[in-house]
């Protein structure tokens, strides 16, 4: 039986819910697709859920086939269904097979190497195509990798984006982080030991020495370790120290600028108007930048001429 199906009790019918749905293999219509996550370290994170699916679904889709079979073995459980490999490389071609199979009845559970599909793992191409279809698509919540290194970070925690890997070419890397320079909110990436120093270094560069930062590495497992710290300080930690393992890097958002002084803007309004800029359309572009009044800016520069 499926694991979110209420039983009977006695012999009066379960009462109908909004959540019923139907046992798995059975030809009650359209089945569905469930995005179970796994642990991302700690196999007793596995939830009950997650172990009821694997030994009742249909079909397993699974990023490493060979990292769902170790997964298996050390829940002590077996699964029954049809295990299918599903990863960046082949979902593709494989999807539209797979959303077949869900019209067909079959309920295929997805499952990445750790944590929720489709969040910085293989799993939006099928979610994508599945709601394109008009299929069922639900999760079985569980471990997060970006929640587990946000909560443990020391960070504002009310407000936060996933930026998951910058890109590996410096130059790209950079143009990404240019356009989170005024980014508020706290930041989550995902980074590769081998590349945890030049990144850091990026960051260095472009928020500041004294950006306030966390690298979390190994979450839930033996050696997990979370350095807090400056980015002046984490660079320095990274470049002395071997780092090995998963690392997620929290990153603190910009402080609130101070708002200037309307005098101290005269120079780059007349910049402007050197360029051509109307003083009207000179002085609300700078004010917006400067955070300045537009009409005590717009007395500034006329009583500097």
């Amino acid at each position: 039986m499926d694991p979110e199906q209420s039983t009977s009790q006695g012999n009066s019918p379960a009462p109908a819910s909004a959540d019923a749905v139907p046992a798995a293999g059975t030809a009650a219509g359209p089945g569905r697709i469930v995005l179970a996550a796994t642990p991302i370290g700690n196999v007793g994170d596995a939830s009950a859920r997650l172990i009821g699916l694997l030994e009742t679904a249909d079909i397993v889709a699974a990023e490493d086939t060979r990292r769902l079979h170790r997964l298996v073995q050390s829940l002590g459980i077996t699964v029954a269904g049809r295990v299918i490999s599903y990863h960046e490389h082949n979902e593709a071609a494989k999807t539209g097979e797979l959303l077949d199979q869900v019209r067909s009845g079959k309920t295929l559970v997805m499952v990445t190497d750790a944590g929720m599909p489709s969040v910085s793992d293989p799993g939006f191409r099928l979610v994508e195509g599945a709601v394109a279809a008009g299929l069922t698509v639900t999760a079985v919540p569980g471990p997060s990798a970006v929640l587990t290194a946000l909560a443990l970070s020391g960070l504002p925690t009310d407000r936060f984006c996933f930026e998951g890997f910058l890109p590996r070419k410096a130059g790209e890397r950079t143009s990404r982080l240019a356009d989170l320079d005024a980014e508020r909110r706290t930041m989550v990436f995902f980074e590769a030991p081998h590349r945890l120093e030049p990144m850091l270094r990026a960051l260095h560069e472009r928020f500041g020495a004294d950006r306030r930062a966390a690298v979390c590495r190994e979450l839930t497992k033996t050696y997990e370790e979370v350095i807090r710290g400056t980015l002046r300080e984490l660079l320095r930690w990274a470049e002395t120290n071997e780092v090995r393992g998963e690392i997620a890097v929290v990153v603190g958002g910009a402080p609130e600028r101070e708002p200037g002084k309307p005098e101290d803007q005269v120079a780059a309004v007349n910049a402007l108007i050197a360029q051509g800029i109307r003083l009207k359309e000179a002085v609300a572009a700078v004010a917006d930048d400067a955070r300045v009044s537009k009409r005590e800016l717009y007395s500034a520069v006329l009583a500097a001429r």
